[in-house]
């Protein structure tokens, strides 16, 4: 049995209106190296200004994660050649990061502690084109803010890299620091893992540039299986980055590790150090939004169940979502009533969360509903028509001839009526309560034309027959 140790680097796209070192648009969907100046494309001559929505933002990461805010940031070169590195070179950040410390506890009772969280440029990218054997570079991602937020190696197994994962990616979005979108590059994975037979740390293998959680665990284990075997074999371990073809399911050499020594870092001649006081970090704290887990305990006190609120909380939108239905002040209905509707109609519709109607004409569903104008059977339908447009619910309800419902005033009327003229069936209740039921519904159903909430008549009846 070898112990195993796994320490991971997160890589987060800061999502801020510019570029890092010059005002270029950061992100979008320009095409191929538009969004590029002298600054970013690292021309002689070209002096950098640092952003400060970039220093911000990873000062609010820092809060997300409990991190230490340093009073001083010094930007460092680390210098090093690649095709999609212009300068030579990578502004980031060494002996003098924004954050230090932090962590986030597991599930398990488990804290897994944050080594810094350090703000640098991140570099362009490399575009293959197999079949004419050419790479072509596009640097519209070059000078991107850039956050690393390093981990301590206190993880043991690919099912707590991902845990700790979701909730970093979590943390991001909800704290509003970076969209996270895996699928964009927006969120990346360097893995280090290393084994042992005694409790000294074995030779650490770094995987590079992982983008989904599935990919880091399959990855992960990969990579014990094949350090154990090399291990069971007594034979070394190389010290090594290590590429992943997720096709294959497996890892391959891809250059020998580099330290420390080898980038030769110096503090950036152009960039002065950065000095943060106190009353910034307490600005920036001052707009932190409530995060996930803030938010869960929050929706429970609302009432919800334990996972009703965990479902909530899975995505911001969601969450915001249901925020705003409940704020709507034109119906009054309890909490878990309005977590039903986007549980259950709203989710259903809703392809990757991307939910296509406003909290405002959901809530006008619901009001058509509660006041009897419309049934609740009739509502998906409703949902449907409006879903991905800006139409009113109630005026496509008279479109679609699905008004003319009934009130639950009403509703209770004509069911205590029918109750009082049908004794027989309200003794049957206690034998065959299901025949005596299924009878009382048809009445209703009958003296309302079919325009009855079927939900809200069961519901009724059985509070009349007590």
């Amino acid at each position: 049995m070898y112990k195993t140790t796994i320490g991971l680097e997160i890589h987060a796209e800061l999502n801020t209106f510019t570029k890092i070192f010059c005002r270029c648009l950061n992100g979008g969907d320009a095409e191929p190296n538009a969004n590029v100046c002298p600054t970013c494309l690292g021309m002689p001559g070209a002096l950098p200004v640092v952003s400060r929505a970039a220093i911000e933002k990873t000062i609010m990461a820092g809060l997300a994660f409990g991190c230490t805010i340093n009073d001083l940031a010094v930007f460092e070169r680390k210098n090093y050649f690649y095709p999609d590195l212009p300068k030579g070179y990578q502004t980031t950040q060494n002996d003098f990061p924004i954050c230090l410390g932090g962590g986030i506890t597991l599930s398990n009772g488990k804290v897994i502690r944050l080594n810094r969280i350090h703000l640098e440029e991140d570099a362009g990218k490399l575009l293959h084109d197999e079949v004419r054997g050419e790479t072509l570079i596009d640097y519209n991602r070059g000078g991107t803010p850039l956050i690393e937020i390093v981990t301590e190696a206190d993880i043991s197994s690919a099912e707590e890299a991902i845990e700790f994962l979701e909730e970093v990616r979590s943390r991001l979005v909800f704290s509003g620091v970076s969209n996270a979108r895996m699928e964009e590059g927006e969120l990346r994975f360097d893995v280090n893992i290393s084994l042992s037979k005694t409790k000294k740390l074995g030779n650490r293998i770094e995987m590079k540039n992982l983008n989904s959680f599935k990919t880091v665990a399959r990855a992960i284990e990969f990579e014990i299986k094949r350090q154990a075997a090399l291990l069971d074999n007594d034979r070394e371990i190389v010290v090594e980055t290590r590429k992943w073809n997720d096709t294959k399911e497996i890892s391959t050499s891809m250059r020998s590790k580099e330290d420390s020594a080898d980038y030769r870092y110096f503090p950036d001649p152009d960039q002065y150090p950065i000095k943060i006081t106190r009353a910034d970090v307490a600005a920036v704290k001052k707009n932190l939004p409530k995060l996930a887990h803030e938010l869960r305990a929050y929706f429970i006190k609302l009432g919800l169940s334990d996972y009703d609120a965990e479902i909530l909380t899975r995505e911001k939108c969601l969450a915001e979502f249901f925020m705003d239905c409940c704020a709507d002040k034109r119906i009054t209905i309890a909490p878990t009533e309005i977590a039903k509707w986007i549980l259950g109609d709203i989710l259903s519709r809703a392809v990757n969360f991307e939910i296509l109607v406003t909290p405002h004409q959901l809530m006008s569903v619901v009001c058509l509903v509660n006041s009897g104008k419309i049934t609740r059977k009739n509502a998906p339908a409703l949902l449907d028509a409006i879903w991905s447009t800006e139409k009113d619910a109630a005026a496509e309800a008279k479109n679609l001839g699905l008004l003319g419902g009934v009130s639950e005033d009403d509703l209770v009327k004509i069911i205590m009526g029918i109750i009082a003229a049908n004794p027989q069936a309200v003794e049957d209740y206690a034998t065959k309560p299901d025949k005596a039921l299924t009878f009382l519904m048809g009445q209703v159903m009958k003296q309302t034309q079919g325009k009855a909430d079927v939900v809200k008549a069961r519901e009724f009846i059985l509070q009349g027959l007590g």
